[in-house]
């Protein structure tokens, strides 16, 4: 390539040290703050559901709790374990995550909070698609682009994309609780890139964190770009999807 990721239009660049005469033939994209978001904010749907049962909290002081018990929380993977272990630990990471976030309330409400949040979220009414995830999927698809989904979630996350209709759009959803490694490890990178049947300098990321997503992807050889939705299109950053496509323009 005779020029960075995104130059074109100026809208960022690649951030990859991956060789340039590679062709890139895949794109992997992170799920959560890339290409959905939920709703309505955290705290208020914490918030909500809390109220169903007599808890009654400040919807800014759950996002706050939320925030700081999630950045605590240990890594969302549990490698060399059967599917049943799995789907157990699934439940018990998020449900550690929001005992803490209801600290002070009774246990036994805590946990039947958990059960409502953990349903609602495992659910396609709970997310919301950026109007420029389908546009771009179809021109990558149109162009033969393979296209793979990595992110630090868990099984949910498949009848999630099912139910808002991304499912038939990728060659394959992974997730880190069943990958047995979360990013930025390189390993849930290679198990992404697997399917698609490419080396990792044929591929590119683009996700919203620069340590998951941008280090990571470094990490494995692959290119990356970071996408912050709140901020401008500058140099290292892109603010839409759409960007993503001067990576095979300038090829």
């Amino acid at each position: 390539m005779g020029r960075d990721c995104a130059a074109k239009g100026a809208a960022g660049h690649s951030l990859t040290q991956a060789p340039r005469h590679q062709p890139l033939l895949a794109v992997t994209f992170d799920a959560v703050g890339t290409l959905i978001e939920p709703r309505e904010p955290v705290g208020q749907t914490y918030a909500r559901i809390a109220r169903q049962h007599g808890v009654r909290l400040d919807p800014e002081l759950l996002e706050a709790r939320f925030r700081e018990a999630y950045g605590n929380a240990p890594p969302l993977c549990f490698p060399d374990l059967g599917e049943e272990a799995v789907s157990h630990l699934e439940q018990e990471w998020w449900r550690e995550v929001v005992r803490a976030v209801f600290a002070g309330v009774p246990w036994a409400t805590v946990n039947r909070i958990f059960t409502d949040l953990f349903r609602f979220y495992g659910g396609g009414e709970a997310w919301r698609v950026f109007s420029d995830v389908v546009p771009t999927l179809s021109e990558l698809e149109r162009r033969g682009i393979r296209r793979c989904v990595v992110s630090n979630f868990d099984a949910r996350l498949f009848r999630v994309c099912a139910d808002l209709g991304l499912a038939p759009r990728f060659d394959a959803i992974v997730v880190s609780s069943r990958a047995g490694a979360a990013k930025p490890a390189p390993e849930i990178f290679f198990r992404a890139l697997a399917p698609l049947r490419v080396r990792p300098e044929q591929a590119v990321h683009v996700g919203d964190s620069w340590r998951e997503d941008v280090l990571g992807a470094q990490a494995a050889g692959m290119r990356a770009l970071w996408i912050d939705r709140s901020q401008p299109p500058a140099s290292g950053r892109i603010h839409s999807l759409e960007a993503v496509l001067a990576c095979f323009d300038v090829q």
